[in-house]
């Protein structure tokens, strides 16, 4: 059975996809440095300045390890993203296990969530290229 998009009924996948490790402005780059260090990896280069992501690449299982600059004031943290073919679906069961919506980013294209203890995650379409093979399939 095949879902469309956009559907809150029948089946559809997720996993997580990605870890990341956030830091305001002032903090970024000398955690970027550390993070580099202690993971043994080269921070990904990138021409733009403001782009606000730095990976660090893939790690085991195609898990995606980047540091994102988020904007001043806020406290760094570290944060998931869930992996879905069904945006709608994916929050929706996970705010029946107690999460709840932040706020709607790119008209709907994610979402930007806390889990019970108010720990930040967001719901993204798939971006791991082994996706269909290792996301768990909900009814």
């Amino acid at each position: 059975m095949s879902v469309s998009p956009g559907s809150v009924s029948g089946m559809h996948k997720s996993r997580i996809g990605g870890l990341f490790i956030d830091h305001p402005p002032e903090s970024f780059e000398a955690s970027l440095a550390f993070w580099a260090a202690a993971t043994g990896r080269e921070a990904e280069q990138r021409d733009d300045p403001g782009y606000p992501y730095r990976s660090l690449g893939r790690f085991d299982g195609e898990l995606l390890v980047e540091l994102q600059r988020v904007g001043e004031g806020t406290e760094p943290r570290v944060h998931l993203d869930v992996d879905t073919d069904d945006v709608e679906a994916e929050v929706a069961r996970l705010e029946r296990l107690g999460a709840r919506r932040l706020r709607e980013v790119e008209d709907g294209r994610f979402w930007q969530m806390v889990d019970p203890g108010g720990i930040v995650f967001c719901v993204i379409p798939p971006h791991t290229p082994d996706f269909d093979e290792k996301a768990t399939v909900w009814e």
